[in-house]
């Protein structure tokens, strides 16, 4: 791993899908751009991630925002107040969003803040779109405050560091979810409650209090599944199925087919799950078939997580809802 001052190189290895750590006010982040799936399945690999949690998006400014998510009166009392600063909003995503949804692990929700530390802005501004930023750390490891934090963590497995001194906040962003009638804090970071509560004028729910109230993205297990019921770990086709393949699918030849990674790559797999997921379900409301087989995922790596979210997809509908409360929300 590099460390450099020089913006334009960082910004030109994003713009060819790379990974580049960046200093934010809370913690150094680990960039990619959001739209992009398959640069978004290579920060869950340079992280070792064992789930696709939810990342957050970073944007230079509250405009920009805007194209990405759907603000309610609150959001955008509390984005007019607060950003640029370390306040994460969960808003429901705009129709036709661009952002990857492997980055919103295949929600209809999104994470997103404008970091106040001069070189994310810098950065934002020359790289011209949104990056999702998750803490640059190998997942369960303290979030880093300094560019040697980075170095010493992740290695090889990132080209470019971009090397801001030391974080001002030195915690994660507060986030607060506004994707129901009333705003509930997720997870507590570098803006305090009262902050909130005094620009919004009144009290406002933590996750743990309100379990009524929407909770962290992820935690919506039916979200990821399609309407079509799914069979994994597939090594034959029954009647009226369709494949969602991995690696060489040998003599099945089924009527819709789509592969998550003909080469058995477990990070292309990643990067094409949802999408390729959401295209089935496309495909299977225009004809007679109404079932999904699933190739055999191998569970080692991003296989781990691919084959978690399969699970969850291919639950019967009590499970899924009994399992949403457990799972977790977004990334640092």
């Amino acid at each position: 791993m590099k460390r450099t001052k020089d913006i334009s190189i960082l910004a030109s290895h994003l713009r060819a899908g790379g990974l580049v750590a960046f200093p934010t006010e809370t913690v150094y982040g680990l960039g990619a751009d959001a739209r992009d799936d398959n640069a978004v399945a290579a920060i869950y690999a340079a992280k070792g991630r064992p789930q696709f949690n939810p990342l957050i998006v970073h944007v230079d400014r509250f405009e920009t925002a805007q194209k990405y998510g759907v603000f309610s009166e609150t959001a955008t009392r509390l984005a007019n107040h607060f950003w640029p600063g370390p306040l994460t909003l969960v808003l429901p995503r705009v129709e036709n969003c661009p952002i990857s949804l492997l980055a919103s692990a295949g929600l209809d929700s999104l994470a997103i803040r404008v970091p106040a530390h001069p070189l994310a802005q810098e950065l934002l501004m020359q790289y011209g779109g949104p990056l999702v930023a998750p803490s640059a750390n190998p997942s369960g490891q303290i979030s880093p405050t300094k560019a040697s934090h980075v170095v010493a963590g992740l290695g090889d497995k990132v080209d470019y560091v971009l090397d801001g001194g030391d974080c001002a906040v030195g915690v994660e962003s507060t986030i607060v979810s506004c994707l129901g009638d009333v705003p509930v804090i997720l997870r507590h970071g570098g803006l305090v409650r009262g902050d909130i509560e005094q620009v919004l004028g009144f009290e406002i729910f933590d996750g743990a209090d309100a379990p009524s109230a929407p909770s962290a993205p992820g935690q919506l297990t039916s979200h990821y599944a399609p309407s079509a019921t799914m069979r994994l770990n597939a090594t034959s086709l029954q009647d009226g199925e369709a494949l969602l393949g991995f690696g060489d699918i040998g003599p099945l030849q089924p009527k819709i087919s789509l592969n998550l990674s003909p080469k058995g790559d477990l990070q292309q797999a990643a990067a094409n799950l949802f999408a390729m997921m959401t295209r089935l379900d496309e495909m299977l409301d225009e004809g007679d078939v109404k079932k999904i087989a699933v190739s055999p995922i191998p569970n080692h790596g991003l296989g781990e997580a691919i084959n978690d979210r399969l699970n969850r997809a291919a639950a019967p509908r009590s499970r899924r809802e009994g399992s949403d409360q457990k799972s977790s929300g977004q990334d640092k």
